[in-house]
């Protein structure tokens, strides 16, 4: 009887560990989308970061040739 009783006893042990390690997982990540954001880093001067999308020459002739 008495490992019945242990085993009672260790299942709830593990239930409760599992709610209170997933409140503390949900506290972290609420944490985390409410922190402010970091700063960021200053700008490069490489000249191909932040141009986007160009619609050239090159680009409307694809989708010419790649139309079904």
């Amino acid at each position: 009887m008495k490992d019945h009783t242990k085993s009672k006893l260790s299942r709830r042990n593990f239930l409760i560990a599992a709610g209170v390690g997933g409140a503390a997982t949900a506290a972290a990540i609420a944490g985390r989308a409410l922190a402010p954001n970091e700063p960021k880093a200053p700008a490069s001067n490489d000249k191909r970061r932040g141009k986007g999308y160009q619609d050239t020459a090159h680009v409307r002739s694809y989708y010419n040739t790649a139309k079904v």
